[in-house]
């Protein structure tokens, strides 16, 4: 047993969990284990530029790799700086331990110099959160915090730790880690059974894949599933990839900007199978009129989202994964010819399009997706650019699409895009931003360049908040009420200015050759992309209406005609 600082102790318990990579940013309160990790070489951290894009890390690295991601952060405003992500974070379920340090214990609550309450303040936003006061529970609270976020439906633990205990000397003995175990509540033959005589009763069945679905790490079984009953495919943004995009099976996403496909389909569909998915308003509209005319079967590890949103006819609670692997046990092939052939008009009816006579943002997504073959990993941040890349990219695996789908973090993607690439270094990774997006964590672009990692950076510059002009522009009588962000600022400039290469295009061809440089060079590489400001996701559904009730811009002539 050894005698070590507080300090070495949480060096010694990352490389337990076999934690390669820390994102972070040192102040006094962490100072120790600064210095810790100073004598060490078995783990890299990252300096990123603001503590943000910290955590903004450890959520794409855990998101791409499927690990545990870990951010530090010193007391105060450093670690009032890591809540965006750590909310983000628990919005999308992704495990991740942010390590913060606070005050000595003897000066606690006395509103001493950069003393938070952190482990108060992040309580809702977390999955669980400690603050540790006593050295002998330091390894064990470390060890805990890891276990909590893995297991189970995962999530963000936030392991604060008083200065005094990071200095202070106790006992320390290795421990191997635990294995996780996949929460499953005991799933009983006839559960499964249930489930099994509602799809073979079923004459129209649908699928719907949510994020539950990756982090389950369920694509196999998902797949031999929809081989096995014979039956259309949609996803959430959040369960992209999970199922292979470029599939005849697929018909596209699901809800406010979801293909007519995939939304009409749900509509006429008699079960819909739901597979790690909440039901978001985003996803259903109108609760009500969601899938109306079908039966839910909805599959989930956490049992405090069956019945939240929606009112399903059946549930079964526990992982994904084991789930499918007992219902693929027992289930005979069906087919569902004609019920088939009607999605396949559907999406012959209702293409995704859009107009190719200048450069947009599906047609550099699309072309995105045809030179990477739909295997580069692709952050985005939140707007118009995120949907684009939800609708006309084809995610071929999972793990490869970072976005904050359920906070809707601006300012999250580049951050998310350096983690992944830290955790997939052989991987093509790629952040699509919006321009007002792109300002609010462009100084992230200073750690690329410091440690030369290779993301490709694309900025859909329209000189607006797009989505929310969008709104204005359909919802608010063209009332731009601060959404317009035309100013002298040049980004190509400022990228250059904190050491990365940068171009600017204005013709689809012009991106194409800046995009395969981009690849070629293997160097961190801005790609700036003069759009219209008045360009608009299609389709779309109106706030409070049904997904029934979806538009596209020719609907909206028309019916104005």
């Amino acid at each position: 047993m050894k005698q070590l600082t507080g300090a070495e102790i949480v060096i010694e318990c990352l490389k337990e969990q076999g934690v390669d990579t820390v994102f972070g940013y040192p102040g006094g309160a962490i100072l120790n284990i600064y210095d810790a990790l100073y004598k060490q070489s078995d783990i890299r951290h990252i300096l990123t530029s603001h503590e943000q894009g910290a955590s903004h890390a450890a959520d794409g690295y855990a998101r791409a790799t499927g690990k545990v991601g870990v951010c530090m952060a010193t007391s105060g405003p450093g670690a009032t700086n890591l809540v965006t992500g750590i909310a983000t974070a628990y919005m999308d379920s992704i495990p991740m331990v942010a390590i913060t340090a606070n005050v000595a214990v003897s000066i606690l609550g006395k509103d001493s110099f950069q003393e938070v309450d952190i482990s108060g303040v992040v309580m809702p936003i977390s999955k669980h959160s400690y603050i540790v006061k006593d050295i002998r529970d330091l390894a064990d609270t470390i060890r805990k915090a890891f276990m909590i976020a893995r297991t189970g439906r995962p999530g963000p633990v936030l392991v604060d730790i008083t200065k005094d205990v990071t200095a202070a000397i106790g006992e320390y003995e290795p421990k191997s880690v635990e294995n996780s175990i996949a929460y499953t509540k005991e799933v009983t033959d006839q559960v499964i059974e249930n489930a099994i005589a509602m799809i073979q009763q079923s004459k129209k069945p649908y699928l719907m894949i949510g994020g539950g679905t990756i982090l389950s790490n369920a694509s196999k079984e998902v797949a031999e599933f929809i081989e096995k009953v014979d039956l259309p495919v949609c996803d959430t943004l959040m369960g992209k990839g999970a199922f292979d995009g470029a599939s005849p099976r697929y018909t596209g996403m699901i809800g406010m900007h979801g293909t007519k496909a995939t939304n009409f389909g749900v509509t006429e569909c008699d079960l819909l199978i739901v597979l790690g998915a909440r039901f978001s308003d985003r996803v259903c509209a109108d609760a009500n009129r969601f899938a109306a005319k079908a039966k839910i079967l909805q599959i989930d590890i956490d049992e405090a989202e069956v019945n939240k949103n929606k009112i399903v006819d059946e549930s079964i609670i526990g992982d994904i994964k084991y789930i499918l692997q007992k219902i693929n046990q027992k289930l005979e092939p069906m087919k569902h010819t004609q019920w088939m052939e009607y999605i396949k008009n559907l999406k012959t009816k209702y293409p995704l399009t859009y107009k190719r006579t200048k450069l947009s943002g599906p047609a550099i997504v699309e072309t995105i997706s045809e030179i990477t073959d739909g295997n580069a990993i692709l952050s985005t941040d939140v707007g118009q650019h995120q949907m684009w890349t939800a609708q006309f990219y084809q995610f071929r695996s999972p793990r490869t699409f970072l976005t904050s789908g359920g906070l809707g973090t601006m300012g999250y993607g580049l951050g998310a895009a350096m983690g992944a690439k830290m955790g997939c270094p052989n991987k093509t990774v790629i952040n699509i931003a919006g321009d007002g997006c792109f300002r609010m964590n462009l100084n992230e672009l200073a750690t690329l360049s410091r440690y030369e990692i290779p993301v490709i950076e694309i900025v859909f510059n329209n000189q607006v908040l797009g989505m929310v002009r969008q709104w204005q522009s359909l919802f608010y009588e063209e009332r731009y009420s601060y959404t317009n962000l035309k100013d002298k600022v040049d980004f190509v400039k400022v990228a250059e200015g904190l050491g990365v290469k940068a171009v600017r295009v204005e013709t689809l061809e012009e991106f194409k050759k800046a995009f395969q440089e981009a690849i070629a060079q293997k160097i961190p590489v801005v790609i700036e992309c003069m759009l219209n400001q008045d360009d608009k996701v299609w389709p779309m559904c109106a706030p409070g209406t049904s997904i029934q009730d979806a538009f596209s811009e020719e609907d909206l002539v028309s019916k104005l005609e």
